[in-house]
Order: structure tokens, then sequence, then C-alpha cells
């Protein structure tokens, strides 16, 4: 199924960014313009949060959503989880704001005065869809910059300062975390406890699963950007602008329902002094979590928000996944088979 100038021409405005399928520079614009609406809100939600926070209260009974983040990662945190200094919160609020201004810039720019295509003045940040060398390389790119982002929570923890250890009720370095693939891997795979990856009980291990992840992020993006697919991976996969939409929702709905098992029973990385207790899954009508002790506390929202979110970035998925492979809903069959349609 594949999208051409000619259908695009028909895609109302409302249908965002698949009218800009065959526009590279305009998409580029989209995407930037989209990251400076994220780091605007996070910024200007930071502020709103510093301006009503009360200190004399538990910040998990304060509906907060940003500041329990910065909050674990060391920032403002004195002796016993208490806060004692907002001044890093408004400092990061305000990085965020003007980070997105020149984010915000970049999208306009590209949206109207730069080029529709980049092909033909970039070709490095031209591409194709169906161009399955390209595709891939473009996917090693994204998994470089995540090990780097990987590794700034690494220098965060080991280097700038360290982060908050609910087992010590305060703000420590890592200076020696776990890099023995046996305990890491442990978690991955069921050995090290009973939630799975959300098993992990010391800050150690979890800054030494962030260290293989970001060297396996880095490494997997290396190879993807120095080698084409084989061919058996060219037949496996569709290779269209809406197959790749749907693995990437597909993923970040995984995501979502990893992040929600963490914060539902994980005290460690979401410390009960920031979020709250830890919470039980409860059928009522619809699954929900709640805390142990019935109060409504920033886990509870977080937990049942990702929930939530996940469920229904998996229809996306779904959805998407089965239009890339050719299917008609009107019809209710596939109509054409797309897989290993590659150049």
């Amino acid at each position: 199924m594949t999208i051409t100038m000619e259908s695009t021409s028909q895609i109302p405005w409302r249908a965002g960014n698949a009218r800009l399928v065959d526009l590279s520079g305009r998409l580029l614009g989209a995407h930037v313009a989209h990251g400076g609406l994220i780091v605007f809100w996070a910024g200007a939600i930071t502020l709103f949060e510093v301006a009503g926070f009360d200190p004399a209260r538990p910040m998990y009974e304060q509906g907060l959503i940003v500041l329990p983040n910065l909050a674990r990662l060391g920032w403002g945190v004195g002796e016993g989880g208490q806060i004692v200094d907002t001044y890093p919160y408004f400092v990061i609020g305000a990085l965020h704001l003007i980070s997105s201004a020149f984010l915000g810039a970049g999208g306009i720019f590209h949206a109207l005065r730069g080029p529709a295509k980049l092909e033909g003045k970039f070709s490095f940040f031209g591409y194709r869809w169906d161009d399955a060398d390209k595709m891939t390389t473009i996917l090693g790119i994204h998994l470089v910059l995540l090990g780097l982002g990987t590794f700034l929570l690494v220098t965060k923890a080991m280097i700038f300062g360290g982060l908050y250890d609910p087992t010590v009720q305060q703000v420590r370095v890592i200076a020696n975390p776990t890099l023995n693939p046996l305990t890491i891997f442990g978690y991955l795979f069921g050995t090290q406890g009973r939630f799975w990856l959300a098993s992990v009980d010391t800050l150690e291990d979890a800054v030494g699963g962030h260290i293989w992840v970001g060297l396996m992020c880095m490494l997997g993006g290396i190879w993807h950007m120095r080698t084409i697919p084989w061919p058996w991976a060219k037949r496996l996969f569709v290779w269209s602008g809406e197959a790749y939409l749907s693995y990437s929702i597909g993923a970040v709905s995984l995501m979502a329902f990893v992040a929600t098992l963490f914060v539902s029973v994980n005290t460690l990385v979401f410390p009960t002094e920031f979020y709250g207790p830890p919470l039980q899954l409860v059928f009522d009508r619809f699954p929900v979590f709640r805390s142990i002790d019935g109060a409504l506390t920033a886990r509870v929202w977080l937990a049942n928000a990702h929930f939530w979110l996940g469920f229904f970035f998996l229809q996306g998925h779904l959805f998407h996944a089965l239009r890339a492979a050719g299917y008609s809903f009107k019809e209710g069959r596939v109509v054409q088979s797309t897989r290993g349609q590659v150049s």
C-alpha cells in the first residue's frame, strides 16, 4: 500500500503528518515543532509546579507530574527525602522554555521556508520510505542518540551529584555500578525477583543496567548505520511510512506497560517519599491501579495514565500495522500484500 503524491493531495489537514509523507523537509519541520511543543510543556509545567509547591506537605499528595522525577534524580533533595531547594527546578524549567523557542523556530522555518524536499539540496538527510538501507541507517542514528541519552543518566549518577537512594534516604554518588551481565540480564530473564525488570533493588544495578542498555543501543546503532538489511529481513518487514509508524507506536505501547509495572511496584527508582506507597491492581469494571492505603497519590495517576496510554497506543499499532500490510477495513481482508517490497 503505497501513498502517492496524488493520494496525499486528497488528505485533509486534520490527518496531520500523513499529508507530508512525500515532503521530507516539511515532515522534518513537523517533527522539530512537535519536539518544541513537548519541551515547552515540560518547562511550563515545571515552573507551574514550582510556583505552587509546598515543602511542608508530602510531594506525592500535591498532584505533581514532573517534580517527583526531578527529585528522584537528586535535584534539590536533602536528608530523609526532604525538598530543601527548589531553585534547580526553576533553572531546569527555564532551560526547557528557552530550548523550546529554538526548536519552535526551527520547526516553523522547515515548515514554511526550508526546502519541501531534502533530497535535492541535502542528499544525506533525504530518504525514500522503501529504501531499506536508508531506513536502517536512520534507525541506527536514533539508536545512537538513545544510547547517548542513556549515558546522560549514568553521568548524573556517577559524576554530577548522584541520585536519591531511598534505602539510605539521601542523595549519593553511584561510584561502582553493577556490570556483571549475569546480574543485569538476570532481571531481564526473571531470575532476580518476582516483578521482572521492576525487581531491581539497588541503584548500582539500576545504573549498571543503563550502562548495558546504552552500550547495546550505540553498538546496535553503529551496526545498522554501517550495514544493509539481510535478504531475510527485507522479506520479513513492510517498508513504508505507515509500517514504521506502527512499529514505533508498538514500541511506545510496550514501554508504557513496562513503565506501569515499574511505577506500581518499585520503590527504589520511584521512591515513596515522592510517589507514595506501592500499588495493587484492582478489577472494578476496568483494570485500575490503586494505592494500598487507598490514597490518591502521584504513583496512582502515573501508573493508570501509563496503562491506558499503552492500551490505546497498542490499538493504534494494530490499526496501522494492518493498513501497512495491505489490509482493507472496508473489505475486511488483505487486498494487496506489501511485505518485502523494497528498492
